[in-house]
């Protein structure tokens, strides 16, 4: 197992003092675990699980294959933490304020975060959708607890079009739709830019995206953007 090294839940045992040499030691071990942690999220961005060899892994992270395995016991271990991760923060990052009484503003917010996730963390995106394209066996695991996660927004939209503060629809194909939108800009990032005419690694502004999404999942829900 990888753990995030970002993550407050790792424990590695080493003095506190800066300078100490337990210290330097743990923060040596941080940064491995996170160039190995990069390396595989870009391997399995592109060739998914089968795809992905542990040979190529180590080599983008700058080690020997023997050196890689002293910090993961395979790549399986690693893509399964790597799916979930993204799982997590789309069922964490992306949740819609169940107090709030004001559609627009909530959609409007759960839009932005969405995209901004997309443009941020594309590669993270990609392994979901190459996983999906590859038969998903890795996430039937998964599927109940999204039918939940999913649940309880439908469950929102439907009290909001019940009050009459949005028109009908139906709110899993808006949740679905939603997700087609934003998530395009990471698994198709290359198409954007090249029908924006820009090159492959050229810099994509997201805002006019952001105030055209919104603007038009908000219309067609029947809800006047606010200013």
């Amino acid at each position: 197992m990888i753990p995030d090294p970002a993550s407050p839940s790792i424990d590695f045992p080493a003095a506190a003092v800066p300078g100490h040499p337990r210290s330097r030691v743990r923060q040596g071990r941080e940064r491995i675990l996170a160039d190995i942690r990069a390396a595989a999220i870009s391997e399995f961005s592109r060739h998914g699980l089968k795809g992905t060899s542990t040979q190529a892994i180590a080599d983008r992270a700058g080690l020997t294959k023997p050196q890689l395995h002293y910090y993961i016991a395979g790549k399986e271990e690693l893509y399964n933490e790597l799916l979930m991760q993204v799982l997590h923060d789309w069922k964490v990052v992306f949740s819609f304020d169940e107090s709030a009484g004001d559609p627009g503003r909530v959609l409007a917010a759960y839009i932005r975060q969405k995209l901004d996730h997309a443009f941020d963390k594309p590669e993270m995106s990609r392994i979901f959708t190459r996983e999906v394209l590859d038969g998903g066996s890795n996430l039937a695991r998964f599927w109940p607890m999204s039918r939940q996660w999913t649940q309880k927004k439908i469950d929102i939209i439907n009290g909001w079009i019940a009050r009459g503060l949005m028109r009908p629809l139906d709110a899993r194909l808006l949740l679905q739709h939603i997700w087609a939108m934003t998530q395009y800009h990471a698994d198709y990032a290359l198409q954007a830019r090249a029908m924006a005419g820009l090159p492959e690694d050229a810099h994509l502004d997201r805002e006019p995206v952001a105030r055209e999404l919104i603007a038009f999942v908000l219309a067609g829900c029947g809800i006047q953007a606010r200013a």
